[in-house]
């Protein structure tokens, strides 16, 4: 293996002293350096082979000294280590050249392959391709959080896609696990970045306006086509297009889909010519779409060609150790969208929130701790604003599933033969469209939930086909307490 010299920058001693063993039982010469004035220092006395460098220092930000470095020796590489990533330090990193990142507390064989990755490349190539060290303007919305082995992975994949600029991508995930995130960071990320990301919900345009969204229509193609219209992918040209629920999309117009990612051109409606494109398109969605191909209700052939480079986004049950850093992200950021200044969660709720399954993923936490933080008077959030389907808060309280307050005689109550989570979801949401005399935006903020997941799961559970009607809660699990199997209700 290359070997060479590393001069590695942490204020932790025990994290320097790890690293240096395992770089000098393979050959490597080590430097050590506590602080930034300390790592300038020995940039002047040596030339080094590799950075691994700390994003917390105590006299510096991490990633103004990679700055530094880079502006130094573009082609110095720098590996990031940091105990609180997410992915707006990610893109900040990959932005300003950094090679590759670490979560701490990190596996010491993951970063020694890191290690041995970059060595390998310096030695058949010794220029690294240079990186635009500009830093990406941070978007206004959430952003992907954790340093947990699963988003460290999530992270790299989505930039490899956005520096390898992959013109078809599809994401999947569960509802509210960040999908549309990955899209904005993979877009933001990559070259791509100043022309426009647009996005396209499938699953909320009706059927017979989904092809004049995406592909426009000239003057005359129809009855009320007045004047000729862009569509989204002309809208897009240089850009992203998102197509979220794409398992929603109907057969037609999937066969259009395939044609342009295959030949990069579309017509009009109503057009006489082709126009050809230069789009990149992310594809998500929560279904199971080999599944689909099997059924006859999604085309084989456009499958294949969106699961090219596939990203699948884990559940929040699957990484819960990602939810320490995510609290304290949305802490931060809804303290600046309420004028609060909550400084901290008390360990009492934070046990109660790593204890709960999450089924409606980090969109569920997100809305726990943003009703937390507008119900909670006092500087860290306790369990008694905490309203989550388990633990000692939501029992005391009343809480239901989704936060919204339930009376006293409809606390559930899990029978001894259990009872079927579909069929409480499915009854909360009747409910929830009964009381509000089936205005789904009401609703679905009742629920805590958005407009197009309320959409997707009335249609899921046949909701949309029969007017809701008002039943409690506590009759159907007490029901189903009596029989053998969780009573259905019917649709």
């Amino acid at each position: 293996m290359e070997t060479g010299r590393v001069l590695i920058v942490d204020d932790e001693n025990l994290v320097c002293w790890s690293l240096a063993k395992m770089l000098k039982r393979v050959g490597h010469l080590v430097e050590i350096a506590n602080t930034g004035a300390d790592a300038r220092l020995k940039l002047e006395r040596f030339n080094f082979d590799l950075i691994i460098l700390d994003a917390s220092l105590p006299d510096i930000d991490g990633l103004q000294f990679l700055e530094e470095c880079k502006a130094r020796d573009n082609d110095l590489p720098v590996i990031i280590m940091t105990s609180s990533f997410h992915s707006d330090l990610a893109f900040k990193a990959f932005s300003l050249g950094a090679e590759d990142y670490v979560g701490k507390p990190f596996n010491i064989d993951m970063v020694e392959r890191s290690i041995q990755k970059i060595f390998f490349k310096k030695g058949l190539a010794k220029e690294v391709v240079p990186v635009q060290a500009k830093r990406r303007k941070k978007y206004e919305q959430d952003q992907l959080v954790g340093n947990c082995p699963s988003m460290v992975e999530l992270f790299k994949i989505m930039n490899t896609c956005a520096r390898q600029d992959c013109k078809t991508i599809l994401v999947l995930g569960e509802s509210g696990t960040g999908k549309e995130l990955v899209s904005h960071g993979i877009h933001n990320l990559s070259a791509r970045k100043n022309a426009p990301l647009i996005e396209v919900n499938c699953a909320s345009i009706p059927d017979n306006l989904l092809e004049n969204e995406l592909f426009g229509h000239e003057k005359g193609a129809y009855t009320d086509a007045g004047n000729r219209e862009v569509g989204v992918f002309e809208q897009a040209e240089g850009g992203t297009v998102f197509l979220d629920e794409i398992g929603d999309m109907p057969l037609h117009m999937q066969g259009k889909i395939l044609r342009v990612i295959e030949n990069r051109k579309f017509r009009r409606l109503g057009g006489q010519k082709d126009i050809e494109t230069d789009v990149r398109i992310i594809a998500a969605t929560n279904q199971n779409l080999t599944a689909m191909v099997e059924e006859g209700t999604f085309r084989g052939d456009l499958l294949y060609r969106l699961n090219m480079m596939c990203i699948t986004v884990q559940p929040l049950r699957e990484r819960k150790k990602c939810i320490p850093s995510m609290v304290e992200y949305f802490i931060d950021r809804l303290n600046s969208e309420y004028g609060r200044a909550v400084e901290g969660i008390s360990s009492e709720a934070l046990r109660l929130l790593m204890a709960h399954n999450w089924p409606g993923n980090v969109r569920e936490l997100r809305n726990v701790l943003e009703r937390a933080m507008m119900l909670e008077q006092g500087k860290v959030l306790s369990t008694e604003h905490i309203y989550v389907s388990s633990g000692t808060a939501s029992n005391r309280s009343g809480g239901c599933l989704f936060g919204c307050s339930l009376p006293a005689e409809a606390t559930i109550i899990l029978p001894p033969e259990g009872v079927s989570i579909e069929e409480v979801e499915k009854e909360y949401i009747r409910q929830a469209l009964a009381r509000y005399d089936g205005n789904q935006t009401k609703a679905a903020k009742c629920l805590g939930l958005s407009l197009d997941t309320l959409r997707y799961r009335r249609k899921k559970f046949g909701l949309d086909k029969y007017p809701a009607k008002t039943s409690s809660i506590s009759t159907l699990t007490a029901e189903s307490a009596d029989q053998d199997s969780p009573k259905t209700v019917p649709g």
